[in-house]
């Protein structure tokens, strides 16, 4: 029995090693950085198996997807933690940087997902870390929100389509980590509201899966942003939204 956690290095993805590594024989940890996998593999013990791959190379996610083919791995855990950001219009973004995100925060999930599915255990927990970014457009990080929303709706989707297991979609607002920027350009600190720690937002994330949730908020504030995405009309949520971020773009 195995856990698959892309992103392994990261504060999200170590937070779901810590958390998962006891429930399993060994964790397939995934990440670009040999150094940092086995840093990891140091901390935590023989039951971490460095898996290097790229997420946005094709040949390396393929090879990923074919591995675990070949293996045929009992696999209890998938999370598909690797992603990301970046807080500018989309003007600004080079054409390789608009690739490179959809294909780490898309493309990427929705192939592991796919080779893993044959392989997930009876009462397995596939965990897709999204955002709360997804209920709703965001100017600013509209990139980062629109790749999120597929995520989401994927997420959803294969949770209803397999019933075997249960797929969750983790959604955290802003969450303490070191891929948020601190200051603008001009050095001023950058304010998050309803900041959680990636321990929170694993901790729920895991109480939620096992609860057989398809969707993980992990906070009151960002339940109730949730609940905002619903009820307020997006146009005017948009409007919010820009006035807040657009101080430190």
């Amino acid at each position: 029995m195995i856990a698959i956690i892309t992103g392994a290095t990261g504060d999200l993805g170590e937070e779901f090693v810590k958390r998962i590594i006891d429930e399993v024989d060994s964790v397939w940890a995934v990440g670009r950085s040999r150094d940092k996998l086995e840093s990891l593999r140091e901390k935590y013990g023989e039951k971490i198996v460095p898996v290097i791959c790229n997420m946005t190379d094709k040949d390396s996610l393929f090879e990923l997807c074919k591995k675990i083919d070949e293996k045929k791995p009992s696999i209890k855990y998938l999370v598909n933690n690797a992603g990301v950001a970046r807080m500018a219009p989309v003007s600004e973004f080079e054409l390789d940087e608009i690739s490179n995100m959809i294909d780490i925060n898309d493309k990427a999930p929705s192939l592991i997902c796919r080779a893993a599915l044959p392989y997930m255990a009876e009462d397995s927990f596939m965990l897709n870390v999204a955002s709360a970014s997804a209920f709703q457009p965001n100017p600013y990080i509209a990139l980062y929100s629109a790749s999120k929303a597929y995520l989401l709706s994927l997420t959803r989707s294969i949770n209803v389509e397999n019933r075997s297991l249960t797929c969750t979609a983790v959604c955290p607002g802003w969450v303490d980590t070191q891929m948020l920027p601190r200051k603008t350009k001009d050095g001023r600190d950058i304010k998050y509201p309803g900041m959680v720690t990636a321990e929170k937002v694993v901790s729920t994330a895991l109480r939620d899966c096992h609860r057989g949730r398809d969707i993980s908020v992990c906070s009151f504030y960002w339940r109730y942003m949730r609940f905002c995405s619903k009820v307020m009309p997006h146009r005017t949520l948009m409007k919010m939204w820009a006035r807040a971020l657009k101080p430190y773009i």
